[in-house]
């Protein structure tokens, strides 16, 4: 399938679809059952040109579970969904069952998780606060076994696509918000929910896709995510994601676009992309 937009943007990297599948792509990069890994990298892995797959058991991290739609995977977090909200905020010390924990994460080698289990990733303030971010993500538990993750120019007419996600750099980002609005008859197309890298792409997207008319979601505000991708994608990509009628639309709209104009050219002209090298 192939973009306008990608060409219009001088995307650097390819959209990425996250799709519903029972069977997966029997050449799909995927995380061994029960081992940890970020579903971003499977993304960015996508973004470059391959086929990647996460099921039920290879989501590379509780997160990841929740941000694909495999359901509530907090609850399985080492300790259980109360550990996790601590781990998230201030920190398991002080609480006997997650020093155990941490404890035990430390004498297994695992020395950096165990201090980010203890002391707390700090992105929420209060573990209450946690419950109820948890609370308000859009949890789903999807139909199929399988989330299969690929570049866009792959999807075949017969896939269940759920999700398409640009990778961009602050201009382009700039452009997708814009497209985004361009068609449409108020000017809150685009959402930046506090989220998982991963949940912004997945979780939240599909929950767009349910609306009668579906927001962009703005992705890569997870500093978890950033960190990890920036050897794969640089460290000025944010993600932008829309629900696959979204994608239609903003696609339909970019003929007789600003896209086309002089001041947009000009934002092309100065980074060295060009608007019609395919990406």
């Amino acid at each position: 399938m192939h973009s306008t937009i990608a060409t219009a943007i001088g995307l650097t990297f390819e959209p990425v679809a996250l799709i519903w599948a029972d069977e997966k792509p029997p050449q799909a990069l995927e995380f061994a059952p029960g081992k940890w890994g970020c579903v971003l990298f499977l993304l960015a892995a996508a973004a470059k040109g391959k086929t990647a797959a996460a099921g039920r058991d290879s989501f590379g991290c509780f997160g990841g579970g929740v941000g694909l739609g495999f359901g509530n995977q907090y609850v399985h977090f080492p300790g259980g969904e109360e550990c996790f909200c601590r781990f998230l905020s201030c920190g398991n010390a002080g609480s006997e069952p997650g020093e155990a924990i941490g404890r035990g994460m430390a004498a297994s080698g695992a020395a950096a998780m165990a201090e980010d289990f203890l002391l707390g990733e700090r992105y929420l303030k209060t573990p209450e606060l946690v419950r109820q971010f948890i609370a308000e993500l859009p949890i789903i538990d999807i139909p199929t076994r399988y989330v299969v993750i690929k570049p866009l120019r792959d999807v075949a007419a017969e896939d269940d696509v759920q999700s398409i996600t640009f990778f961009v750099n602050p201009d382009q980002l700039a452009a997708l918000v814009v497209l985004a609005n361009y068609g449409s008859a108020h000017n809150q197309s685009v959402i930046i929910p506090f989220a998982a890298g991963c949940q912004s792409v997945g979780i939240c997207t599909f929950a767009e896709a349910r609306r009668d008319e579906p927001r962009a979601v703005v992705g890569l505000v997870d500093l978890s995510a950033r960190k990890n991708l920036r050897r794969q994608l640089g460290r000025d990509v944010f993600s932008f994601s829309v629900a696959p009628a979204m994608f239609r639309r903003m696609e339909a709209d970019v003929p007789g676009s600003f896209l086309e104009r002089a001041t947009w050219k000009s934002l092309l002209d100065a980074t060295g992309q060009s608007p019609t090298a395919s990406p």
